[in-house]
């Protein structure tokens, strides 16, 4: 199994596609990593040989910002912006979309489920008296008169 920045890549998929599982990989960056090691970006993961994977994984080590470290710069950036005050850092500890989307609809990702407005329930009347018995029905109408 091919393990590159700590990620096990899927056998079955074709590289281009198996290096997107990294994190901070598209499939422009790893067909371009995958064509500087040398490695066929429609082979399978299973058919690379290991001096593919360590081709692989060199190059990405050496160039590439992925992974923890990615993930960690990221939340690193959106910290310092809540930590300024920034607008967009406002929008993100609020929970709310950050780029300028609208927000009165949509916006259910960001901001989670709907949630209703409370509706009080009706209090059930058990304790009250039964109700009484039923009146006898009226006479029907006469039509034409």
């Amino acid at each position: 199994m091919a393990r590159v920045a700590g990620v096990d890549l899927p056998r079955e998929k074709r590289g281009e596609v198996a290096v997107t599982y990294i994190y901070g990989l598209g499939r422009s960056t790893g067909r371009r990593i995958l064509l500087r090691a040398n490695v066929d970006p429609s082979k399978r993961v299973k058919a690379w040989s290991d001096d593919e994977v360590n081709r692989i994984r060199e190059l990405i080590e050496r160039e590439l910002k992925v992974e923890g470290d990615l993930r960690r710069e990221v939340s690193m950036n959106v910290k310092r912006l809540m930590d300024i005050g920034a607008y967009r850092g406002i929008r993100h500890r609020r929970g709310l979309p950050v780029r300028g989307q609208r927000t009165h609809t949509n916006a259910r990702t960001r901001k989670g489920p709907k949630r209703g407005v409370m509706i009080k329930k009706k209090v059930a009347a058990t304790t009250a008296a039964p109700a009484p018995a039923a009146a006898p029905a009226a006479a029907p109408k006469k039509a034409g008169a």
